[in-house]
């Protein structure tokens, strides 16, 4: 998806189309871009920038908070409409996903063809702008849907991976970043071209593992399959303060939503978590972060957020402001049968808060999350 963030904000704002968007919140703020528009990275906004560094790069542009359940509700759109092309798609983020486009000539016509199909469907069903590369491999089809970007679709047939990757610079490689860019241009290794004629041996020399890595990348070459479905291995959501604070009703409920967020996440994902971890980051930057394992794996929001809750009385320092909360949960598994279950609640009580779960979860997929709040939460939290 092109601009993603932004462009689902648009979809409210239509009157900000052209114009540089920053979206992360206000400029006063302390905080991070989220995600900028086309026009604002033109003045060098970037994702990860301090958003007071955005205002001084771009200082006409359009600040909007974000709004994490709206992004999540439409990535879940779009991800239904790719299903419809093939069985074999994997979402990577809430915004890029790979398809396997082998085998469903029958249903949609040549793999071009069907890349234009797909993406004129998104766009005409969603209004979101979306781009796309199509190629033998994972790596170059990402490569060249970034060189395609906005609204385009670049094509590189197999047998011509090498020809296409050659100019570009080695940043345009997923997973070479500015360390590795740094080491490479100090070999005298600036463009992908230059790094494929480099012999694997001397790579490894130099990087040791990620040197054969780097060899195979240069040459367009995969190390992965598609992970259809794959499960998460954790599930976590924080929130950064707009200022340092020590009230703690501001404390409790912003707890009280990242709780509920990850519990169902959890539940969608159709996993049990049994380690707890909360993180508390003060004003200094200083990162406390502790973890309890259960004796039984809950999906459960009032067990995980009474764990939490456990964990923030038992290790925030009152003296001190704090300045981020998070909240994460690991040991996934599967749910145990009813008879496995070791009792963590009585039957009685198990059974009204599963009806509840799923009675909040029905209602927040049809009118969103931060619409239903349990036990005081905060209805504007913002979370990763």
């Amino acid at each position: 998806m092109d601009a993603f963030f932004v462009s689902v904000e648009l979809l409210a704002r239509p009157e900000l189309r052209g114009k540089p968007v920053v979206v992360g919140g206000r400029p006063d703020q302390r905080g991070v871009v989220t995600a900028a528009s086309y026009e604002a990275r033109h003045y060098g906004v970037q994702s990860a920038m301090p958003l007071r560094t955005a205002a001084r790069l771009c200082p006409h542009a359009v600040f909007l908070d974000g709004h994490h359940e709206l992004y999540g509700e439409w990535s879940d759109r779009i991800a239904a409409i790719l299903a419809k092309y093939s069985p074999v798609a994997e979402m990577v983020s809430i915004d890029e996903a790979y398809l396997d486009l082998a085998g469903t000539e029958r249903l949609h016509g040549p793999p071009l063809a069907a890349a234009h199909k797909l993406l004129r469907e998104i766009g005409s069903t969603t209004g979101l702008p979306c781009s796309g590369g199509l190629a033998a491999t994972r790596l170059v089809a990402k490569v060249a849907s970034e060189q395609a970007k906005p609204r385009g679709l670049l094509w590189v047939p197999a047998g011509c991976e090498a020809r296409f990757l050659a100019p570009l610079p080695v940043r345009k490689v997923p997973g070479i970043g500015r360390v590795t860019e740094q080491a490479l241009r100090g070999l005298g290794i600036e463009t992908v071209g230059q790094l494929a004629a480099v012999p694997q041996e001397k790579l490894e020399d130099e990087f040791g593992q990620w040197g054969t890595a780097l060899a195979r990348k240069a040459r367009g070459g995969d190390a992965y399959e598609f992970l259809v479905d794959a499960e998460p291995k954790s599930i976590s959501a924080n929130h950064t303060f707009p200022e340092d604070t020590d009230d703690r009703a501001v404390l409790d409920s912003t707890l009280s939503f990242l709780c509920q967020k990850i519990a169902k996440r959890l539940r969608e994902s159709g996993l049990d978590a049994r380690t707890l971890t909360l993180t508390i980051r003060y004003a200094g930057f200083e990162t406390v972060t502790r973890a309890h394992t259960l004796p039984e794996a809950t999906h459960l929001d009032r067990v995980i957020h009474d764990t939490h809750k456990q964990l923030f009385e038992a290790h925030w320092d009152r003296r001190r402001k704090v300045r981020l909360l998070g909240a994460s949960l690991s040991s996934l598994e599967h749910p145990a049968s009813a008879g496995q279950q070791l009792g963590l609640l009585d039957a009685g009580e198990r059974e009204k808060l599963e009806r509840l779960a799923r009675a909040t979860d029905r209602l927040r997929d049809r009118f969103g999350f931060s619409k239903l709040q349990l036990g005081g939460s905060l209805r504007s939290r913002e979370e990763d």
